[in-house]
């Protein structure tokens, strides 16, 4: 009797498995926190928010950053797997269908959990305070950025599922490989555009197509449609 599972593809395979864990989870949270509770937060009593915010809103956080972190680290130790197991010199895997194809997915996650954890948490953990009776400064700004890196990660997590269904060259299309850096620098430039409005944007009342949650889904629709496009023309 042989346990497949112990081999070097068993490992991969229980990454991948993982990683969907642990990635339901961040997402889950994720889109928790800005399809049902920003939404309820926003027509319910003042009351009822700083109990949340007191109570239910740190548990969730728990899960939400530490789902982030596991989901990053198990893939990139997929993507070191893969490399691995390709057998082929380094040139030859980076300019590969599998990774070139995924590549916007892999930026995105690691933009999204740098969002988490250097953004949103710290911004988070001072609204929890505010809510406890601690005197913050600045709250209404720090609550303003918070929210919008949220909604961009809510923007990316549908472009990014896109991409990482398209790992181990699922997606239908031909591939050549003749723009594959191009392809890799036009991906971190839109990626990063979008990321610089998040970080920096006006803290004020706008009308950002993502302020909405009906917006922020058609925004990464949009988002998902517009990577594939250019994936076709590039590659």
């Amino acid at each position: 009797m042989e346990f497949a599972i112990l081999s070097k593809q068993g490992l991969y395979f229980l990454l991948k498995w993982s990683h969907f864990i642990f990635g339901i989870a961040w997402i889950g949270m994720l889109w928790y926190f800005n399809f049902v509770q920003g939404p309820f937060f926003a027509e319910t009593d003042a009351n009822t928010k700083t109990a949340a915010t007191q109570k239910l809103v740190p548990r969730a956080l728990w899960y939400f950053r530490w789902g982030a972190a596991f989901t990053l680290l198990s893939g990139l130790l997929l993507i070191g797997l893969n490399f691995h197991l390709s057998g082929a010199t380094a040139g030859e895997w980076a300019t590969g269908s599998w990774l070139a194809k995924i590549y916007p997915g892999i930026i995105m996650g690691i933009v999204m959990a740098a969002n988490v954890w250097f953004v949103i948490w710290p911004r988070q953990k001072k609204v929890i305070a505010a809510a406890n009776g601690e005197k913050v400064e600045n709250l209404p700004v720090l609550a303003r950025r918070a929210f919008l890196a949220s909604r961009t990660n809510t923007m990316f997590s549908i472009a990014l599922l896109f991409f990482m269904g398209a790992g181990g060259s699922k997606l239908p299309g031909a591939f050549n490989g003749a723009n594959v850096g191009a392809w890799y620098g036009v991906i971190a430039l839109i990626i990063g555009l979008l990321e610089i409005n998040a970080l920096v944007a006006t803290n004020g009342i706008t009308t950002k197509p993502i302020e909405k949650p009906v917006g922020v889904i058609h925004m990464g629709l949009v988002l998902a449609l517009v990577l594939y496009v250019i994936l076709v023309v590039m590659l």
